[in-house]
C-alpha cells in the first residue's frame, strides 16, 4: 500500500532538505527520499551568500549554521588571484570584502559565511528531523515517477534488506535529485546551455606544506591562479581545514585518463613548487552550464542541480538551489492550504529559470571568456610593461566585469511590476522598495529588527500612510484567507529610503507592490500576487 503525503521530495541533499524544512515549518506533510544515509565529505558549495544565511535565519537555525563553521572565527571569505601559479610575483587580493559582496551586504539581513556543504546539510537534517510533518527516508532511491491530473506516484527501491520497493503518493512531487535527475528525465524535461569542452579535475587533499607556502599572502579562503595555457579556466584552491586540508579545481587535457593521471604533478604545477599531498578524493568532471527548458510539468517540479548546473565558480550553485526552494516552498504551501492558485505555482519556473539562464551565460561563461581573452592578449613575455599595466587595471577593478548580480522578479505575473519588465539576474542594489526585488533592511523607530516583524505569509509595511489604506488590504486578505501581517511605523529617518508609504512583501521577502495610498482594487491586487486570478 502506498504512503500518502502532500509533497514527495526526491533527493535529500541541501536543496531537498531545505525544501522539507520550508514546508515543514508551514505545516505541509512531506516525505524526503534520499539514497545516502551518510553525508559525502567532499567540500563543495562552500561560499554562502548573505541571502542564503537569511533563509537559515527565517528557518530559525542561523546560529546553528554558524556554529558548524570549520574556518576559524573571523577568517576572511575573500580570495587571492595570481598569474600562472600561486608563487607568481603578480597577484592581487581585494582589500576588505570583494567589491560585489561589499555592495551586496547592506541590502540583506545577515552576513554570509563559508563552510563545506556537508556541514550545512547536517544542520538542515537536524532541523528537518524535529518537524512533525516531515518524514525522512534514507537508503532508498527513486526508480520510477508517475503523474496525472490527480497526483504523483514515486516507486523507490531500497538498498538495505529486505530490498523491497516502496511506493509514495502525493499531490505534488519535487525533484531535488541532482544534475543526473531521474525525475527530470522521466517527466521529459530537456536541457540546454554551454558546453565548454573542457575536462576538469577535483582533488581534496591534506598538505601542511602548501599552507606554509601560502603564508606569503594575506589570510584568504580561496586562491586562484590564471594559467594562459588554459584560456581562462582557473586553477582554484580552497581551504577546508585551515593549516591542514584543501580542495583544488583545475583544468586538465581533454584526453587525460583519470585512472592514470598524475594528480600530484597537477598540484605542483598549480602551486608553483613541489610538495607532497595526502589525497582524500580525486577525479574528473566535464565543465558545462546546463539549464532545464522548464522547471515544472503539471504537478512535478525540479529544483537545484536538477534544474540548473554549472562549473563551481562564483558560489552560484548551492545558493541558487536554496533560493529555488524558498521561492517554491511557500507557493506549494499556499496552493495546498487553499489561498494560492495554479498561476502562483507556474510563477516558480517563470521567475527562477531566467535568473539562472543569465547566471550561466552572462556571469560564468562570459567571465571565463573574458579572462581567457585577457590571458591571450597580455603576458610578461610579449610586453612586460603592457602586461603590468593591464594586470594593475585588473587588480584595480577586482576582476569586476561590469555586471551586478541582483536577481529580481520584476516581470513576474504575480508581481505588480513596471510595464514591460522581465525577471533577471541583472539589476542594481537600492534601498528603494521596488516590486520584484528583495526588501532591503531599514531600522524601525523603536529599535525593532525589521526581519523579526515579517510574517510567514504576506506583510504590509505601513509608514504614515493615509487613514484606511492598510485596512482595505487587510480586509481583502481576510476575505481570501491569505496569511497577513501589518507592520506600522513612521516615514522618518532611514525609512524614507524605501520611497513608499505602503510596501507589500511576500513570504520570501520580495516586494510585490508599493504605493503611497491604498490600491484602487485591493482584492484584485491580492488575487494577482497569489495567482488566483479574477473571480
Amino acid at each position: 500500500m502506498a504512503e500518502k503525503h502532500q509533497v514527495v521530495i526526491v533527493g535529500g541533499g541541501p536543496v531537498g532538505m531545505g525544501l522539507a524544512v520550508e514546508l515543514g515549518l508551514r505545516g505541509v506533510n512531506c516525505v524526503v527520499i534520499e539514497r545516502h544515509r551518510e553525508l559525502a565529505r567532499i567540500p563543495k558549495g562552500q561560499n554562502l551568500t548573505p541571502r542564503t544565511l537569511e533563509h537559515f535565519y527565517f528557518w530559525g537555525i542561523a546560529n546553528e549554521l554558524r556554529a558548524a563553521r570549520i574556518m576559524p572565527k573571523g577568517y576572511p571569505i575573500g580570495g587571492v588571484t595570481a598569474y600562472k601559479n600561486l608563487m607568481s610575483e603578480y597577484w592581487w587580493r581585494p582589500e576588505g570584502a570583494p567589491r560585489g559582496r561589499a555592495a551586496m551586504r547592506p541590502h540583506y539581513y545577515e552576513d554570509g559565511d563559508r563552510m563545506p556543504q556537508y556541514q550545512l546539510e547536517a544542520v538542515l537534517r537536524a532541523k528537518a528531523a524535529t518537524l512533525p510533518s516531515v518524514k525522512l527516508v534514507f537508503d532508498q532511491a527513486a526508480k520510477r515517477v508517475e503523474h496525472d491530473a490527480a497526483g504523483v506516484r514515486v516507486v523507490a527501491e531500497s538498498s538495505v534488506w529486505p530490498y523491497e520497493d516502496e511506493v509514495y503518493e502525493g499531490e505534488y512531487l519535487v525533484g531535488c535529485d541532482g544534475a543526473r535527475s531521474l525525475v527530470r528525465d522521466q517527466v521529459g524535461i530537456q536541457r540546454a546551455g554551454t558546453d565548454f569542452e573542457q575536462k576538469m579535475a577535483l582533488c581534496v587533499f591534506k598538505a601542511p606544506q602548501l599552507h606554509a607556502a601560502l603564508e606569503r599572502y594575506p589570510k584568504s579562503s580561496t586562491y586562484r591562479a590564471l594559467d594562459p595555457e588554459f584560456h581562462g579556466y582557473p586553477f582554484m584552491h580552497g581551504r577546508v581545514v585551515v593549516g591542514e586540508s584543501f580542495f583544488l579545481l583545475a583544468p586538465v587535457p581533454n584526453d587525460a585518463d583519470p585512472h592514470a593521471f598524475d594528480y600530484q604533478a597537477l598540484l605542483n604545477r598549480c602551486a608553483g613548487f613541489a610538495y607532497e599531498a595526502e589525497f582524500e578524493h580525486k577525479g574528473f568532471w566535464d565543465m558545462r552550464v546546463s539549464i532545464a527548458e522548464q522547471y515544472q510539468v503539471a504537478r512535478v517540479f525540479i529544483a537545484g542541480d536538477a534544474a540548473h548546473s554549472h562549473p563551481p565558480f562564483g558560489g552560484f550553485g548551492l545558493n541558487n538551489g536554496l533560493e529555488d526552494i524558498r521561492n517554491l516552498g511557500w507557493k506549494l504551501a499556499a496552493r495546498l492550504q487553499g489561498w494560492g492558485g495554479d498561476a502562483l505555482l507556474a510563477s516558480y519556473s517563470e521567475e527562477r529559470r531566467p535568473i539562472f539562464w543569465e547566471v550561466g551565460e552572462d556571469f560564468i561563461a562570459r567571465g571565463i571568456e573574458q579572462e581567457g581573452d585577457f590571458l591571450e592578449r597580455y603576458s610578461p613575455e610579449k610586453d612586460l610593461a603592457e602586461f603590468e599595466q593591464a594586470w594593475s587595471d585588473f587588480e584595480e577593478t577586482g576582476g569586476n566585469r561590469g555586471l551586478t548580480y541582483e536577481p529580481h522578479y520584476e516581470g513576474s505575473p504575480v508581481v505588480a511590476g513596471p510595464p514591460g519588465a522581465v525577471c533577471s539576474a541583472h539589476g542594481e542594489f537600492s534601498f528603494r522598495a521596488r516590486p520584484g526585488h528583495h526588501l532591503s533592511p531599514q531600522p524601525l523607530s523603536d529599535g525593532r529588527y525589521l526581519p523579526e516583524e515579517l510574517g510567514p505569509g504576506f506583510t504590509l509595511i505601513v509608514l504614515d500612510a493615509p487613514s484606511g489604506a492598510a485596512e482595505a488590504l487587510t480586509a481583502a486578505a481576510a476575505g481570501l484567507r491569505i496569511p497577513f501581517a501589518v507592520v506600522r511605523d513612521t516615514y522618518a529617518d532611514g525609512r524614507k529610503r524605501f520611497e513608499a508609504r505602503l510596501i507589500l512583501v511576500r513570504p520570501d521577502q520580495h516586494v510585490v507592490w508599493v504605493g503611497d495610498e491604498a490600491p484602487a482594487d485591493p482584492e484584485g491586487l491580492l488575487r494577482q500576487v497569489v495567482g488566483l486570478g479574477q473571480p
